[in-house]
């Protein structure tokens, strides 16, 4: 188990969405909150609401510069000390064909949803194997499994993180660091982020993933995957025919028709 009692908790992108769930959970356990968010106005909202349910520190850091990501951990390891636990929550997506993407939005949708989490960990894990406790987890989503259209470079990002995240844990398992490895695959959440988004199988409520994620950190559970049917993707991948699993997916369960109304968050 992974206690949240007296941890200190970082949280990427904790400034909104199921970032601030998580992170209103982890201080009714009893953690101590350490926030990463880009924006400023959002992270005062926060601060000030979450400031009477215990310690919490906020920074302003865009984690697409790896720059601001190195000196912002060099101050959190100053000025409050080791990270506990570190979810790497923040993610941005561009609802729109692979070709009509300007080389910024490839680069930066990588650099915040892939290269980021890898880096934000570099950061606080020698300390983790140091002291022989911690917990990472990398939300990631359930594009990391399935192809869609309109979600090309988004389900590429999410792809890197689940293999860099899984082999992660190996890596800590087979040298009996103590540090555990979560890796979380949801389907589409109703946080704004998704907006537009039309789909068969039910969107997600934010309360109950941000509730899972917690759980499944306290249990050390390896992957978080939700819906539960997520966790069948990859056995229909490996039983069906290429052809066979695009026409389930996208005539039966029509998922590669989700993105066809997006308008993303304003």
């Amino acid at each position: 188990m992974s206690r949240l009692t007296n941890k200190r908790v970082l949280i990427t992108g904790g400034a909104s969405g199921i970032g601030k769930i998580m992170g209103r959970m982890a201080l009714e356990k009893g953690a101590e909150l350490i926030i990463w968010d880009i924006n400023q106005l959002s992270i005062d909202g926060v601060v000030n609401e979450f400031n009477k349910l215990g310690k919490v520190t906020a920074y302003i850091v865009d984690i697409s510069d790896i720059d601001q990501i190195k000196s912002t951990a060099e101050k959190v390891r100053n000025e409050l000390g080791t990270v506990d636990i570190l979810i790497n929550n923040a993610g941005i997506v561009v609802g729109k064909y692979f070709d009509e993407h300007t080389t910024a939005e490839i680069q930066r949708t990588m650099d915040i949803n892939a290269s980021a989490p890898m880096y934000v960990t570099a950061e606080f894990l020698g300390q983790m194997i140091v002291q022989r406790s911690g917990h990472i987890c990398n939300i990631a989503s359930s594009a990391g499994f399935i192809a869609n259209p309109r979600m090309s470079v988004y389900a590429a990002s999410k792809w890197a993180v689940i293999g860099w995240s899984d082999s992660l844990r190996l890596e800590m398992q087979f040298r009996k660091t103590n540090v555990k490895v979560s890796t979380v695959t949801p389907y589409y959440i109703n946080t704004g982020m998704f907006a537009g988004v039309k789909s068969l199988i039910p969107i997600l409520k934010p309360e109950k993933v941000a509730a899972q994620i917690i759980s499944g950190i306290e249990r050390n559970r390896i992957i978080i995957s939700m819906p539960f049917s997520m966790h069948f993707i990859r056995l229909c991948q490996g039983l069906l025919s290429i052809r066979l699993f695009d026409w389930v997916a996208g005539n039966i369960l029509q998922i590669y028709k989700t993105m066809d109304h997006f308008t993303g968050r304003k």
